[in-house]
């Protein structure tokens, strides 16, 4: 769903302008960034919670130049956790398989 998609519907379903809507939501995501970015936890009921995580400094390897060691520093990151209605909804869906790690038949080498 793309976000013009997204605000059509939305317009519609509120029976708003369409301008409106798009003020709306990037308000809401204008004011998720700068509590996240404050170090506040963003709790949206229903639909899931993110917050601020430190991630700890590590050492990296440039596989390029794999005996030189790279201090990564620790960086705060976002984390997101779905709801329990998120996680119920997306757990009816069809699984499909990945082709990139699905099992690949066995080639028989030519006689």
């Amino acid at each position: 769903m793309t976000k013009r998609d997204l605000v059509v519907r939305i317009s519609k379903e509120m029976d708003m302008v369409q301008q409106t809507v798009i003020e709306v939501v990037q308000k809401t995501l204008d004011y998720i960034s700068e509590a996240l970015a404050r170090g506040q936890t963003v709790e949206l009921r229903n639909f899931g919670v993110f917050e601020v995580k430190t991630r700890k400094s590590r050492i990296g390897r440039n596989p390029h130049q794999p005996d030189k060691d790279i201090r990564i520093p620790p960086q705060a990151i976002v984390k997101f956790k779905a709801g329990k209605e998120m996680r119920q909804a997306v757990s009816k869906l069809p699984l499909q398989e990945n082709p990139s790690t699905a099992a690949k038949p066995a080639v028989k080498p030519a006689a």
